[in-house]
């Protein structure tokens, strides 16, 4: 059985205003994972996050970090997080070393320069170790964000939307750096509203809207559960309308009527793929090709979100 390094039991958020940011979460992360919290903007997933780092003060409920209590043994805890937040809050006028070798002495670590030297390799900051902040690029300093989470040896690290506004080479490069991170021992939990970014690094994805965990699985039996399959059949000749005798399957009309796209369950124990074939032949409606694919992260989330909405 996997070891939960994080516990997250009943938490809550309602501001004095009476809004309520979070309805109560309860989440367990595995030692070693990467998690991936999705969810729109404004979903409620920095205001979780925040709340686990111990920045905001929850409601009510109970968060547990590799076995220290967070709110009332709140330095044990928060020794074994590091943060990569939305925002720039680092010293422009600081060069990039002393701002990682600060942030690690803030955690009550040695300014272990052995180890601050590789973070910045892994970042590829070495090179710029004595630049000014303000001197680097938003990509630049974006990695010395990471780089400051990772400065006192963090256990969890969160990324909160890590890519938002990066290139895409910088984003690949991010990808990289936290599967290293992962292999290395940390587990990783990030926030983004980018899908691909969960398809592409997480093992398990949990999806928030308006404040509220909607479900948390793995990723690969998310994909299985909820993954639709589609059917495109591309006709000799277009139609103007579905035939209402096909109307016992899923289908609609795409490309100018050239297309007859039907939707299906992969998992069910009858497809109905042979019987729609055997239909379309019994009507007199030729087809030149078949096309099959799944549903990807995305049409899984839309279809979730837009359930709620």
């Amino acid at each position: 059985m996997t070891e939960t390094i994080l516990s997250v039991a009943g938490v809550t958020k309602t501001y004095k205003s009476g809004t309520t940011a979070l309805h109560p979460v309860d989440l367990d992360i595995r030692r070693g994972e990467i998690f991936a919290l999705l969810g729109p903007n404004g979903a409620g997933k920095t205001t979780l996050i925040s709340i686990i780092c111990g920045i905001v003060t929850p409601s009510a409920g109970t968060i547990t970090v590799a076995g220290h209590d967070a709110i009332h043994d709140f330095k044990q805890a928060r020794r074994r997080i590091g943060l990569v937040p939305q925002e720039l809050n680092v010293d422009m006028f600081e060069t990039v070393l002393a701002t990682v070798t600060f942030s690690r002495r803030l955690f009550g670590r040695s300014g272990h320069s052995a180890y601050i030297e590789q973070v910045l390799r892994d970042l590829s900051l070495w090179d710029k170790r004595d630049a000014k902040i303000m001197a680097l690029s938003g990509g630049m300093k974006r990695r010395v964000l990471i780089a400051k989470a990772l400065a006192h040896e963090p256990e969890i690290l969160f990324l909160d939307e890590p890519t938002a506004g990066v290139d895409v080479a910088l984003r690949r490069d991010m990808w990289k750096l936290v599967h290293r991170l992962r292999e290395g021992g940390t587990t990783i939990i990030l926030t983004t509203h980018y899908i691909e970014e969960a398809e592409e690094m997480a093992d398990r994805v949990g999806v928030i809207d308006k404040g509220r965990l909607l479900l948390v699985d793995d990723k690969a039996s998310l994909m299985k559960k909820l993954g639709k399959r589609e059917m495109d059949i591309a006709l000799q000749e277009p139609l103007a309308t579905v035939p209402p005798e096909l109307a016992d399957w899923d289908l609609s009309l795409q490309n100018d009527g050239k297309t007859l796209r039907y939707v299906f369950d992969a998992q069910a124990d009858h497809t109905g793929i042979p019987s729609l074939l055997r239909k379309l032949n019994e009507l007199g409606i030729g087809f030149k090709d078949l096309e099959t694919s799944k549903s990807s992260l995305e049409d899984i989330f839309v279809d979730l979100v837009g359930e709620r909405a």
